[in-house]
């Protein structure tokens, strides 16, 4: 049972994440140009939607808020909820928690809701489609599946650290 739990649980962060994308484009996918190859960057600076400081200021905000924030629920589900102990039963679920989560990026954030709605379409860049190509692509599965399992590692041995 625990597994489903540990599941439900990368679930419930997938949906962060998905609200957390929401939250960024409900004015203008120009909000979240930072996401964006650099090439979708310049454009937009071209065509005067926004600036590279604004785009430099957005990205240290999503990384200042997004990525503490997704430790803290990994953390918190693993060892205040689950109550893992050890560096095997804590490294198990935080792997399979962002593993989930980075499969709803993967394929319904990126394959689905970038890749085939027109939400994240910013007018004068269409013709940079696909904004996620196939490089970007492997660039994400391999940062996805290798990068995941280190934020597990560490997150677990320093929880080892800190909890007996």
């Amino acid at each position: 049972m625990m597994i489903l739990q540990v599941i439900l649980e990368g679930i419930g962060l997938g949906v962060l994440l998905i609200l957390v994308c929401a939250i960024g484009i409900r004015k203008s996918a120009v909000d979240m140009v930072h996401l964006y190859s650099p090439e979708v960057q310049g454009r937009c600076v071209k065509l005067g939607l926004t600036t590279h400081k604004k785009i430099e200021r957005s990205a240290l905000i999503f990384k200042a808020v997004c990525v503490p924030g997704y430790i803290a629920y990994v953390l918190v589900c693993a060892y205040a909820v689950n109550g893992a102990r050890g560096f095997l039963a804590g490294f198990w679920q935080l792997l399979v928690i962002l593993s989930v989560m980075n499969l709803i990026d993967r394929f319904l954030i990126d394959g689905y809701w970038v890749g085939h709605t027109n939400a994240w379409t910013i007018p004068g860049t269409e013709d940079l489609k696909p904004y996620i190509n196939a490089k970007d692509k492997q660039k994400k599965w391999l940062f996805g599946t290798v990068g995941m399992t280190v934020i597990a590692a560490v997150l677990a041995a320093i929880m080892t650290v800190f909890i007996h």
